[in-house]
């Protein structure tokens, strides 16, 4: 633990380090310093408008991860269970997995128009398919004893699902929903960045416009930190499921 500690720290340090050096390279209009993000994440955090952004995009990804989460478990356990429906359904996830996009956004835009609709659809489809692919080969890689004393006992998908499935392929499942975690975070931000007029997506794209250097920064470590903490909390209960496990 205090290695893993250390290493972090070290990391954070050299992060550190590389963006000041950057900054001293191509000068305050192209990369705001550590320092002057430092402050302006201090006067941003006391804004209400700041925070008003923050809702906006806190609401969308709750939905967008909701949706990803819970929609692709339950269908990577079906698949993963239903073996030729898996078999069928895997080739093409992996080829939706691998399509930009960005370049299914206006299809989301004239289903489900502007606004918080289209950012929650726009971040589901790309966390859903990595949870829907670790849950399904989660439960193909189970014991197949499992499985057959279901039939035996004569249990319906549901309770096999929620009662046999769920737990065995648990600690793969949590590895999907980490990959999911970040990628509909992701696909939320782009939507905001692209057609919304509040959210930390629009911030970034507005600061864009402006050459706003400090504001980018701001809103970009304020992510970074959100999805590094979130991630870390994800990883270790990835990793104390699979010590269990073994």
């Amino acid at each position: 633990m205090k290695r893993r500690a250390l290493d972090m720290l070290l990391v954070s340090v050299a992060l550190v380090v590389l963006w000041q050096a950057l900054h001293w390279r191509v000068g305050e209009e192209g990369l705001a310093s550590p320092a002057a993000t430092l402050r302006q994440i201090g006067e941003e955090l006391e804004s209400p408008r700041f925070w008003r952004h923050v809702a906006e995009t806190a609401i969308a990804f709750g939905w967008a991860l909701l949706y990803s989460a819970g929609g692709g478990l339950v269908l990577g356990l079906w698949f993963g269970f239903r073996r030729l429906a898996g078999e069928v359904a895997e080739p093409v996830l992996t080829a939706f997995a691998s399509l930009p996009k960005v370049t299914l956004y206006p299809i989301m835009l004239l289903v489900f128009g502007l606004g918080l609709p289209a950012k929650v659809a726009f971040g589901a489809i790309h966390g859903i398919v990595p949870v829907v692919l670790f849950s399904m080969a989660a439960v193909r890689n189970l014991a197949p004893v499992l499985t057959r004393t279901a039939r035996v006992l004569r249990l319906d998908a549901r309770t096999t699902a929620l009662t046999v499935l769920l737990p065995a392929a648990l600690p793969e499942i949590v590895s999907g929903l980490r990959i999911g975690f970040s990628l509909t975070l992701l696909g939320v931000l782009i939507g905001e960045m692209f057609a919304a007029k509040r959210g930390l997506g629009f911030l970034i794209m507005n600061a864009i416009g402006l050459n706003d250097s400090g504001t980018i920064m701001t809103v970009a470590t304020l992510l970074f930190a959100f999805a590094a903490l979130a991630n870390a909390a994800l990883l270790a209960l990835d990793r104390h499921l699979h010590h269990r496990g073994d």
